[in-house]
């Protein structure tokens, strides 16, 4: 399985029902992207202070590499990806991603 990991800096007018669309949008791809196993998101809650200005993040479980890789070329991953991106501080320097084999 590979644990897609997502952190993230969102604009500070970014409002909450802006964010529960965009992680929405993103979690609708389930259902197009087969392997696509599950999604799960939400504010930071650490109590150590180390988040280094991301304040959320979102994580998808897919089934495997291939799986993965299909979502990351699927157009519908692509437009959601852009508007998540717009939402960010500084666009792309906003986020870090980073995927692990669990």
């Amino acid at each position: 399985m590979i644990r897609h990991i997502v952190l993230l800096r969102f604009r500070p007018e970014i409002t909450a029902a802006d964010k529960a669309s965009i992680y929405a949008e993103l979690e609708s791809l389930r259902e197009l992207i087969p392997g696509f196993q599950g999604m799960s998101y939400g504010a930071n809650v650490s109590p150590e202070g180390l988040h280094q200005g991301y304040t959320e993040a979102f994580t998808i479980d897919f089934a495997d590499e291939a799986a993965r890789d299909a979502y990351l070329d699927h157009p519908a991953h692509k437009a959601a990806g852009g508007r998540l991106v717009s939402a960010l501080e500084g666009g792309r320097e906003g986020l870090v991603v980073f995927d692990i084999a669990v």
